[in-house]
């Protein structure tokens, strides 16, 4: 008796839902970002962002828990698209200065983008005073920055170009002087960012701080 041919294998099922849930994760931190940039925190629902990212209500919620921790989670994220960790890994061919002005030229790009001066806005709003927003923001965006900036602080002061006794503090100095008048101004809505301004700008920061920190005769070495 003739054999039958096999029945065809059945196809194979699709892997646990895991990139499809960084699919949606994406989706609904893109939406949060366009919707806090325009509408505010208050004036933004998790039912609004659920309907921009095409999912709902609960998969937002079973995300990221609330909308505060989404807001902190969109500032992160944003934070690590535009400062990302391999900015302040060590490159000891390039000279010390240069390296800093990189940071400083990514670390204003940042803060001067729509979506920066919005954030910075809705931060400093009275709804904001009692709530733990602003503390979750800090940790998630500026507090990582920081922290990564004084490694390469601290690389620096180990091979002898930099003398600082407060490398936390001087991290923080360093991106409080780039911050400056220029974003003051962004955020009153008084300014506008000019390229040839805020260049000159980070310059001086950049050997303003070399002044306060360098080692005579090394500022321009390799970082």
């Amino acid at each position: 008796m003739a054999r039958l041919p096999a029945p065809d294998k059945p196809a194979k099922a699709a892997a646990p839902g895991r990139p499809k849930d960084l699919e949606k994760g994406a989706a609904i931190l893109e939406a949060a970002k366009r919707l806090f940039t325009t509408q505010g925190f208050d004036g933004t629902s998790m039912d609004q962002i659920a309907a921009a990212a095409g999912v709902s209500k609960l998969t937002v919620y079973s995300h990221f828990g609330d909308k505060e921790n989404l807001f902190a989670a969109g500032a992160k994220a944003f934070c690590e698209q535009k400062l990302p960790t391999t900015l302040f890994e060590p490159h000891p061919e390039i000279p010390l200065r240069e390296r800093l002005m990189q940071i400083a030229r990514a670390f204003f790009t940042m803060i001067s983008s729509p979506e920066a001066v919005a954030g910075h806005r809705i931060l400093c709003t009275p709804q904001m005073a009692d709530s733990p927003v602003p503390q979750m923001f800090w940790e998630a965006g500026p507090q990582r920055v920081q922290a990564a900036f004084a490694e390469l602080l601290r690389r620096r002061v180990s091979m002898g170009e930099l003398a600082i006794d407060d490398i936390p503090r001087a991290s923080s100095q360093f991106f409080t002087l780039l911050k400056g008048e220029p974003h003051a101004q962004l955020v009153f809505g008084c300014g506008h960012a000019c390229n040839a301004d805020t260049e000159a700008h980070l310059a001086a920061t950049v050997d303003l701080f070399l002044r306060a920190y360098g080692v005579r005769g090394t500022s321009a070495r390799g970082a």
